[in-house]
């Protein structure tokens, strides 16, 4: 017997569209949409059925430093957020930087993810000989650390950099800081501060000018080699202005927001402390509303969560201590409906940045809309006002920066391909319904 479930008269949200239709999955494909109105905002309207969430820019945390969240738990946590895949990066232990630790990982992806999942391909100064032999149906990307990371896996030669952007045969997907600005920056904090300086220097550490000179040397190189690049998190006002981003996904440079930038600003390490810190670092109020602003027109073409949970007791200490990044995945989508109904974006605009243009820049196979023919990867949020507290955290590490907050919209179900696997606060038995991310061909 066919598995089949009926969406009657729901709301939905897709192709820059919000209708009132029927809604039909057999077998894990959407087979039928029966619209009957077209609706000019969803004013009123209390339950909406989106696609479900791509999340391009997630740390599961597996293998290596499984204390803090794992493939299980981390991506149990996407599927409470509404998001159905995710795309892990590869600064784990042992790093995801050789061809056998790709397949280990992809070995673990089956194993163990609630969601969809694929793995980024880490680059080194010295594996650039590697990237060419990958395959491309199968990764979404190569990731490339231009700067200081917490994983060690600086690129900072510059012959190795060239190499990474003139032979990934994938959009490289960068994280710009300078690093010797940063250590720069460090060394003065700590002459003026201490060997740990305070976490409201983190933005003056890792620096708005370490962020830009690193994103234009991005740019500079990928507009040299011809490479794909996408670069992650932004965070400054002035890098919105290094490219420009064509609909559809086909510019040779994109941009990603990650939720902590889009939602804290500066004054906020007064409250909240280590908790926003990330990298990189959470900055001013005028730069979070610029990075607002370019959600809605278009300069910021992906919007994820760089989710990196870590225990409360690695949170402590200032600048030089404290472990960077937050768990955020769980809690993305209903932060970008409460700045939809802020004004901040549409909900056409929300599905195009979490769901349609990851699928569009990777390349991915059969999901990210709500069309017939695409596999039935949905998220149906209702609204229904409440405040987030550490109980509603499923992610390991047990707590969020959102604690306390007040949201208007709940994630109720989430299905991933047909399959129901998240139905307020009940999860499938296994993960039999999750896939392994198919893309096709790219450059």
């Amino acid at each position: 017997m066919a598995d089949s479930t009926r969406f009657h008269d729901i709301t939905y949200v897709n192709d820059g569209h919000i209708r009132r239709a029927d809604i039909i999955v057999e077998d894990g494909i959407i087979t039928s949409i029966t619209d009957k109105e077209e609706l000019a905002n969803a004013e009123g309207i209390d339950r909406l059925l989106l696609p479900g969430v791509i999340d391009d820019h997630v740390h599961t945390r597996e293998p290596g430093l499984t204390h803090k969240g794992d493939l299980c738990s981390e991506t149990r946590a996407a599927a409470a957020g509404g998001v159905t895949s995710v795309m892990d990066m590869p600064n784990v232990v042992p790093q995801t930087t050789s061809l056998e630790a790709l397949r280990e990982r992809q070995a673990m992806g089956a194993a163990h993810a609630f969601v969809n999942y694929a793995f980024h391909f880490g680059a080194t100064n010295s594996n650039a000989h590697l990237l060419p032999q990958l395959d491309t149906t199968r990764v979404p990307a190569v990731k490339l650390f231009m700067g200081s990371s917490t994983g060690g896996m600086l690129v900072d030669h510059g012959d190795a950099l060239r190499a990474v952007f003139e032979r990934s045969p994938l959009p490289i997907m960068v994280h710009c800081e300078d690093s010797a600005i940063i250590a720069q920056n460090m060394q003065r904090a700590k002459q003026l501060s201490g060997d740990d300086p305070d976490v409201v220097h983190h933005p003056e550490i890792r620096s708005r000018e370490a962020c830009i000179a690193s994103s234009t040397l991005a740019v500079q190189l990928a507009r040299e080699t011809g490479a794909r690049l996408h670069i992650a998190h932004i965070t400054t006002k002035e890098e919105l202005n290094l490219q420009s981003v064509a609909e559809g996904g086909t510019a040779a440079v994109t941009l990603e927001a990650c939720l902590p930038h889009l939602l804290f600003t500066s004054d906020d390490y007064a409250s909240l402390g280590t908790r926003i810190k990330c990298n990189p670092a959470v900055k001013t109020a005028e730069d979070r509303n610029a990075l607002r602003q370019a959600l809605a027109d278009g300069r910021i073409f992906v919007v994820a969560t760089d989710h990196a949970p870590h225990l409360l007791s690695e949170k402590q200490g200032g600048c030089a201590r404290a472990a960077s990044g937050m768990p955020m995945v769980q809690f993305s989508l209903i932060a970008m409906l409460q700045l939809v109904d802020e004004g901040v974006v549409t909900l056409p605009r929300l599905a195009e940045l979490m769901c349609h243009n990851p699928a569009r820049l990777f390349a991915i196979e059969g999901r990210g809309f709500i069309r017939e023919g695409m596999k039935a990867d949905l998220a149906l949020v209702r609204r229904r006002p409440w405040t987030l507290t550490a109980d509603d955290v499923v992610s390991r590490c047990g707590w969020s920066p959102l604690e306390g907050r007040r949201f208007n919209w709940r994630v109720e179900q989430t299905y991933c391909n047909g399959r129901l696997i998240y139905d307020k606060g009940a999860f499938a038995e296994t993960n039999e319904h999750a896939c392994a991310l198919t893309f096709s061909a790219r450059r």
